[in-house]
């Protein structure tokens, strides 16, 4: 039954380029394609959004959000298919729904998760902790960091890695937001052996369009430099005229393409060319970049919601 939901769900729905001229066409979405002019003002908004997801989290602390995002193991066959073990870093876990069925997928993956929200990691553990079937929680660790701001700790590096790489790392005592005792040093790192980076897989889901524009190139470039050679970032986020960005208003507008909510959270709509430039501009191969166009149905109203997402894969070059 889930692989038949995860077949339907990524169906093409509707072509993307139709749905572009229907809204440049529209003059009442015109302000979301005007040039964006910056202001002190906004800039400034850019500086609390770390504490803005923290609240978000807090007052959603229960799940009630939560749903497991089961389609990723059917767009990213390489979590099941890739080796007996592997290491897979998922970057702002938020309540666990990448995480678990990451987990579930192969009883020999690990799965490292950060997140700026130690309350939000709270959830994630509990989550997993409960969950049906095998024992998940002993394959699951942790940590609090805010990757917009900080780089990863140096656990995730070998030491040889730690010199010969090009980045600083943050470490257990510079780093504010690492909990001492949430960590479990990763298994696979040890001094005589060089891990040359670090984990298989980065998994950025919904992430970095929660990151203000001008951070993302250094956001892009830390998961680069924890990954293995040869190895992958699997990416999924909001595209340009998804529903949600064409609700916006235009005082909410904090940058081209980029929004501000009323709690202070932003969101940010991808298009390929801008999903390109940064991964390809901080050394990521494209291996995969497409929209991913979903009408989905309120269940309520019977309102019909035309969703648009990016779905990409992306190599460290060998």
């Amino acid at each position: 039954m889930a692989e038949e939901t995860a077949a339907e769900y990524h169906s093409k729905d509707f072509e993307w380029e139709e749905l572009r001229l229907e809204v440049e066409n529209d003059p009442s979405l015109r302000y979301h394609l005007t040039p964006f002019i910056s202001s002190a003002c906004s800039s400034d908004a850019t500086t609390d959004e770390a504490d803005a997801w923290r609240s978000f989290h807090r007052r959603h602390s229960a799940g009630k959000f939560f749903k497991e995002r089961r389609y990723l193991l059917k767009e990213f066959p390489e979590l099941i298919h890739s080796g007996d073990s592997i290491q897979v870093l998922e970057v702002g876990c938020g309540n666990g729904s990448t995480v678990l069925p990451i987990l579930r997928a192969k009883q020999s993956t690990i799965v490292y998760a950060c997140d700026c929200s130690e309350e939000v990691l709270k959830t994630t553990r509990e989550i997993v902790a409960t969950a049906s079937g095998a024992s998940l929680d002993n394959r699951l660790h942790t940590f609090v960091l805010d990757l917009s701001v900080y780089n990863f700790p140096d656990w995730l590096f070998c030491a040889s890695c730690q010199r010969n790489s090009g980045s600083k790392h943050v470490s257990s005592s510079d780093s504010r937001d690492e909990k001492a005792g949430k960590l479990n040093a990763p298994y696979f790192l040890t001094e005589d052996q060089c891990c040359i980076g670090g984990v298989d897989f980065v998994t950025l889901i919904f992430t970095l369009s929660a990151i203000p524009f001008h951070r993302m190139s250094s956001v892009i470039e830390k998961c680069l430099c924890v990954l293995k050679p040869g190895q992958f970032l699997l990416f999924r986020d909001y595209g340009l005229y998804d529903m949600t960005m064409l609700r916006f208003l235009p005082e909410q507008r904090v940058g081209f393409c980029e929004y501000m909510r009323s709690d202070g959270t932003f969101s940010y709509f991808f298009s390929l060319d801008t999903a390109r430039d940064l991964f390809t501009g901080a050394g990521f191969i494209e291996l995969e970049l497409e929209y991913c166009c979903i009408t989905s149905v309120n269940r309520r109203s019977g309102k019909k919601m035309q969703r648009v997402w990016v779905h990409g894969k992306f190599q460290k070059p060998v």
